[in-house]
């Protein structure tokens, strides 16, 4: 199955279209869920106002589309910054596949949504190699992360990742690092100002995020064990083959890998960190997870590890549908 998706042409989009509507084939039978807190930023508070009432059919549409324009977006960007030998999907296809690992990441969801403001931001830091104008893309960059924090508030560990890609990708200028800072604050200075202009400044708090260490899973399960266990072999194994090939690539396209590496340790302790973050804020990671998980399925030369690890996570995603049935 690997192999279909080994290939450049633009009919594998069908095949993207037709694997998501395969792995997320528990929602023909169960209405798509909404998974939303209303003081973890905006977007909540929009998927509240204007999905609530609307028809599960609208959802489950809704749901393929954001899934499929994210990997599909995912892939594009990859393949545009040469991070790969070879033009493929692969990418895509691990996007959409593990999208159905963990039963949380087939909701619609604040996290789900934000993972496009992520890209955003991954694709940003990724031009500012050699970048001709660099004050005013970090600038940018600082903006949108600040937007991104108010629009959910658990990617406010996102700023590590833009100082630590600072940090690494341009030589050390005190100017560039105000500018970025200054991009963080100023939504939240406008923010304040409206506030404080309606009488609502109470109310600043609310969004912030709210740092609080806990533990994402209130009642775990040994399936959901076996998942993770799953997500955490496939990362390893695709990381050994993106070890092997790193050295072999550019310095710009090595520094992109640096980046996506600390978007990954980063991105994965966001669940722990935040007020009312769970399994479904995980999904924040899945960026970087496909990324480095599709080297296992890019780069073997025979396919019988990358078959074995996609009928694996078959298996993971067939059982995981029939429990969100029975429910």
């Amino acid at each position: 199955m690997v192999f279909i998706f080994r290939d450049k042409s633009i009919i594998n989009i069908f095949f993207l279209v037709i694997l998501s509507v395969a792995i997320h084939a528990q929602l023909f039978i169960t209405d798509p869920v909404l998974l939303m807190n209303k003081n973890d930023g905006y977007i909540s508070i929009l998927i509240d106002h204007y999905l609530t009432n609307v028809s599960p059919t609208l959802l489950f549409i809704a749901y393929q589309l954001i899934i499929l324009l994210q990997a599909i977006r995912l892939n594009m960007v990859l393949t545009d910054f040469r991070m790969f030998q070879s033009t493929n999907y692969v990418t895509a296809m691990t996007y959409i596949l593990f999208t159905g690992i963990i039963s949380q990441w087939s909701s619609i969801s604040a996290a789900l949504i934000s993972n496009s403001l992520v890209l955003w931001i991954f694709i940003l830091l990724s031009r500012l190699y050699n970048n001709q104008n660099p004050r005013t893309l970090l600038f940018n960059i600082g903006m949108l992360v600040s937007l991104t924090i108010i629009a959910y508030h658990p990617t406010a560990i996102l700023i590590m990742v833009v100082l630590f890609a600072l940090a690494v990708v341009r030589p050390f200028r005190i100017v560039e690092w105000i500018l970025l800072l200054l991009g963080v604050l100023l939504p939240y200075y406008f923010l304040a100002a409206y506030l404080f202009l309606t009488d609502q400044i109470k109310t600043i708090f609310s969004y912030s995020p709210i740092l609080r260490l806990h533990y994402p899973v209130s009642h775990p399960d040994l399936w959901l064990w076996i998942n993770l266990g799953y997500l955490l072999i496939a990362l390893l194994i695709g990381m050994v083959y993106w070890q092997r090939y790193n050295n072999r690539m550019v310095l710009q396209i090595r520094k992109n890998w640096s980046v996506m590496l600390v978007l990954l340790l980063i991105l994965v302790i966001a669940p722990f960190l935040f007020e009312g973050a769970g399994m479904d804020t995980a999904i924040l990671s899945l960026i970087p997870i496909s990324a480095f998980v599709a080297n296992a399925y890019s780069y073997p030369r025979r396919l019988i590890l990358p078959n074995l690890i996609f009928w694996a996570a078959i298996i993971l995603v067939v059982h995981n549908n029939w429990e969100l049935i029975k429910k």
